[in-house]
């Protein structure tokens, strides 16, 4: 199964936006990990119709907050459906198992041990300043916390997440992650 982990940082707020829609948002970049090649990739903006081949080829999107984030804001930019690609968002499989929200931060700390690099609001600041670098180690630090989480519970089917000192754990019913729908077509271009 190829799997294409994706997390991505925007160039303004919902405050800026006027909204709090996701869509409404500017992407400035979008880090992915494609698990057929083991490579981390990036794309500004400008560059996403390198991106799209690679989205094409995967059999599921895997992100953390993606299906009410990243995939409506990607989508406006995408020439075809992203809903149309099988997705799993690890932020919807923990609230729907463990019954609320919890911040990346605290199942990365939980489970792996780590803490993100940085956070949304930061990689603003680096997009006003210019300093993409900066961005993009830090949505690379993100997809790479991503993957990490979903490979721990697809070989687990739990997680933890740490709230002070005291580490809780999710269960999670992982047995159809990477069952692959012979039925759905993935492939929304003509690639």
């Amino acid at each position: 199964m190829r799997v294409i982990t994706f997390d991505i940082e925007t160039k303004n707020t919902f405050q800026d936006a006027g909204s709090s829609n996701p869509a409404d948002l500017d992407l400035s970049l979008i880090a992915v990990h494609d698990s057929q090649d083991g490579v981390f990739y990036s794309y500004l903006q400008e560059g996403l119709l390198e991106l799209w081949p690679l989205i094409e080829s995967a059999d599921m999107l895997v992100g953390y907050n993606s299906n009410h984030f990243d995939i409506p804001l990607l989508n406006k930019y995408y020439p075809g459906d992203l809903t149309q690609i099988k997705s799993l968002d690890i932020l919807a499989e923990i609230k729907e198992n463990y019954g609320r929200r919890m911040r990346l931060d605290q199942v990365a700390e939980g489970t792996l041990g780590t803490k993100k690099s940085g956070h949304g609001l930061q990689a603003i600041t680096w997009w006003q300043n210019g300093e993409i670098e900066k961005i993009r180690k830090y949505c690379i630090d993100d997809v790479k916390i991503t993957r990490d989480l979903y490979d721990y519970a697809l070989k687990n089917k739990k997680l933890y997440f740490k709230e002070g000192a005291k580490r809780n754990e999710i269960p999670l019913n992982t047995d159809t992650w990477e069952q692959i729908d012979d039925q759905a077509i993935t492939h929304t271009l003509p690639f």
